[in-house]
């Protein structure tokens, strides 16, 4: 039996996440950035995507050493793949908020206004892939984005293609279709500019084979070699999401205990649907003792 930690992407952020991060974790984030991160989460600051993205991998890395308990295996939504990248001891949280602040600030700056993301209940991904051919052109790009689920998966594009789809959608029983809190049209070619950016500054920065296992949610396996895991952070922002895939993998692989780091409680909502055996709880909400007893346990089932 085996535990995964898991780190929620853009969407999860709430205003005041950053306020039950313990104050040595702040100020070590606002020594590295030299700027005050709490108050990267305000409401008004969290209209930026450079914001959410920092207040993402800075609650995810400050609960996780809270936990004070190691994992067998991490793995990212989007943004999350890079708290689950130090938790690995892959990437130093130095080298993470500076990677990620630049990260947050290109993507904002290639698509300012006009896209985003929508999410499509009830339809599952032939149904809604017929639907984006339907749509998308050059003046009016829409893509699969994430496959969260067998009957949910999120699509990325200007405004107007993401409302026609949606529109489409409802006409075939989709259950909803919500336009997600994202700015910026991720995990598809529209992002492939600002990812090449990205990489570059990744030339630069020493990574570690991860001590535990990571799980790339873009691929839905480990990756263990160095030069796979630069190129799974820098372009993981172009490409398509495969969280069903990557639980359903780290399900194959003998975890049976989900922890979902903060904030929120999204993604133990997806790891119910595949998990038949086990326990998936997220961070907030739960009590400390509680999580790291369950992690103990679990990891005393190797022996």
């Amino acid at each position: 039996m085996s535990s995964l930690l898991v780190f929620p992407g853009q969407g999860a952020q709430q205003p005041g996440m950053l306020q039950r991060v313990p104050r040595e974790t702040l100020s070590e984030a606002s020594d590295v950035l030299g700027e005050d991160v709490s108050l990267l989460d305000s409401a008004q600051a969290l209209q930026t995507t450079r914001a959410v993205q920092l207040c993402l991998l800075i609650a995810g890395v400050a609960a996780a050493r809270q936990l004070a308990m190691p994992s067998d295996y991490v793995a990212g939504l989007s943004i999350g793949a890079y708290p689950a990248a130090v938790v690995a001891g892959a990437l130093s949280f130095s080298d993470a908020l500076h990677l990620v602040s630049l990260r947050g600030e290109l993507m904002q700056q290639a698509y300012p206004q006009g896209y985003g993301m929508t999410a499509i209940i009830g339809l599952d991904l032939a149904t809604v892939e017929g639907l984006l051919a339907q749509v998308h052109s050059d003046d009016s790009p829409v893509y699969l984005a994430n496959i969260n689920a067998d009957n949910q998966v999120v699509i990325a594009g200007s405004e107007s293609a993401m409302k026609a789809v949606a529109g489409l959608a409802k006409a075939r029983g989709a259950g909803l279709a919500k336009r997600l809190a994202v700015s910026v049209p991720s995990h598809c070619p529209l992002l492939e500019k600002p990812a090449a950016v990205l990489a570059e500054a990744f030339a630069s920065v020493t990574l570690q084979t991860p001590k535990i296992g990571y799980l790339s949610g873009s691929r839905a396996r480990p990756i263990i070699k160095i030069e796979a895991l630069r190129d799974d952070l820098a372009f993981n922002m172009c490409r398509v999401v495969d969280w069903r895939g990557t639980v359903q993998s780290a399900y194959e692989r003998g975890v049976r205990l989900q922890i979902e780091l903060p904030p929120g409680a999204v993604l133990t909502g997806l790891a119910r649907r595949v998990f038949e055996q086990g326990t998936v709880m997220a961070f907030d909400g739960a009590r400390l003792d509680t999580l790291q007893a369950l992690l103990r346990e679990e990891g005393s089932r190797h022996f």
